[in-house]
């Protein structure tokens, strides 16, 4: 991937983190299971980690 292409897959990937921090607040407001959401945020931050690592790279 190019730096351009990572740093827009980067973008994405934050905007579904902030996506799911909401989901998160509102299950919770409401008493609901947020383990699931608790995951899929687990997920993201490893992806945007393996994301800002490959663009670390790409930089050298």
């Amino acid at each position: 991937m190019t730096v351009k292409e990572l740093e827009e897959k980067l973008n994405l990937l934050k905007s579904d983190y902030v996506r799911v921090q909401g989901d998160v607040e509102k299950i919770e407001s409401v008493g609901g299971n947020v383990r699931p959401a608790t995951r899929q945020l687990r997920d993201l931050e490893k992806e945007i980690s393996r994301v800002r690592q490959q663009m670390r790279e790409a930089n050298t």
